[in-house]
């Protein structure tokens, strides 16, 4: 059985190598269920955004050429929603907010330039018959140019121009443009499905009644809500068996069953006699390798490929403590998520430490920490990796780089933020 040693820019480099493999999915979502997702592709205006030219103002619609002084007869109203007639020459059509400016008009001037500044009582009240001696002074040029308060069509979005980008998250703003365009449906990158199995006669489902010398499955809750966080589904399967041929059965089964986009494996692949995905998949023939990566906790770990059933699925073994499971989660893949699979990314600072630590040589050494808004960050619990509470209690992971054994208070250490600051 072979086994490596890797540092952790190594096994990260084959994990993307691995992940890249792994078709990016995408489907048409409407509207309301495309919020937070990421489009998979540009977004072409099919329509120009306006549609036509139309009247930014309440006011008058008229020839800028017919602004010299003279009196203007007043036309027939045009209210948003109506289509709108040619302008006769020498006339001033009141036009509402959003009405088609007529052909033959090239200008808009708000009602409150005009003399009176108050639209005659027959455009409030339609019930009265128009009045055609009605005329209206209006403030010739320079006081009014041409195109003033007009909104010509496709002057925020030509038909044809890319009005959503590739690789945006979706926002109430982007589906508020969609909408606008008529769109209901966008392309975006959907939920890719990741198998978790847990393995160990050790462990028992929340809820459930521990036996001696048995624990609470921690692991698949953890891994499953980061995969949700990171826009993934998950199957679930505990095998509650150290026995190999038993758990590749089970595994097999969930594969052709879940069809999953990646496999994520927690516990089982450590130094001892009865590391069941070690045993397993570590021989006959399969493309998984088991060994360490200088990174604490996480240090074992395990990645290659499962064939199937005629296709190949990547695996990624993670250690079965709680914590060295979600630091790998956070380390290794997280990452590609992020890269190919439009998960959000966490945000990285550089933080001054608020007080001092240990850290074993050559290791990266993966700190949970709280990180605070004046730039400091406090590392909470020791680096045990069976500490969860600490975990909970954290809104950062705080590196220690493998050159450092000895951080003092005011170190800057590289901080990956994984919850609110507070």
């Amino acid at each position: 059985m072979s086994r490596f040693r890797r540092s952790v820019a190594e096994h990260a480099a084959l994990v993307a190598d691995l992940m890249r493999e792994v078709p990016v999915p995408t489907r048409q979502a409407p509207l309301a269920d495309a919020l937070g997702r990421v489009l998979a592709a540009d977004v072409a205006a099919p329509i120009p955004l306006p549609v036509f030219d139309n009247s930014q103002m309440d006011g008058y619609a008229v020839r800028a050429a017919d602004l010299d002084g003279a009196r203007l007869a007043i036309g027939r109203p045009i209210a948003a929603g109506a289509p709108g007639g040619p302008l006769a020459p020498g006339t001033a059509a009141p036009i509402m907010t959003g009405a088609p400016v007529p052909d033959g008009a090239d200008t808009v001037v708000p009602v409150e330039a005009a003399d009176p500044d108050v639209f005659p009582p027959f455009v409030a009240d339609r019930t009265l018959p128009h009045d055609d001696g009605a005329r209206v002074a209006l403030p010739a040029p320079p006081a009014t140019r041409p195109g003033q308060f007009v909104r010509r069509a496709g002057s925020d979005v030509p038909a044809g121009g890319r009005a959503l980008r590739a690789g945006d998250r979706i926002t109430a703003r982007h589906a508020g443009l969609a909408a606008a365009l008529g769109l209901a449906r966008l392309p975006v990158i959907a939920a890719p499905t990741a198998l978790l199995i847990a393995t160990g006669d050790e462990v028992v489902a929340p809820g459930g009644d521990l036996g001696p010398g048995q624990i609470f499955d921690a692991n698949t809750t953890l891994l499953a809500a980061s995969l949700a966080e990171a826009g993934w589904e998950a199957a679930t399967l505990t095998v509650d068996t150290d026995d190999p041929e038993d758990f590749a059965a089970a595994l097999r089964a969930a594969v052709v069953r879940h069809d999953p986009a990646v496999i994520l494996t927690s516990g089982g692949i450590s130094a001892g006699a009865y590391e069941v995905v070690k045993l397993a998949l570590g021989a006959g023939g399969h493309s998984v390798e088991f060994g360490s990566v200088a990174m604490q906790p996480g240090g074992p770990q395990g990645a290659g490929r499962l064939d199937v059933g005629g296709r190949t699925v990547p695996l990624l073994a993670f250690p079965g403590n709680p914590v060295s499971a979600f630091v790998s989660f956070e380390m290794f893949l997280r990452p590609v998520l992020v890269e190919r699979f439009g998960a959000r990314p966490r945000p990285a600072v550089t933080a001054r430490l608020a007080g001092a630590a240990d850290s074993p040589a050559g290791k990266l050494q993966v700190r949970r920490a709280r990180y605070a808004a004046d730039g400091t960050v406090e590392l909470l619990g020791g680096p045990g990796s069976h500490l969860l509470a600490p975990l909970a209690d954290a809104n950062a992971l705080a590196l220690i780089d493998p050159e450092t054994t000895r951080a003092d208070p005011g170190a800057r250490l590289s901080t990956i933020l994984i919850g609110e600051i507070q």
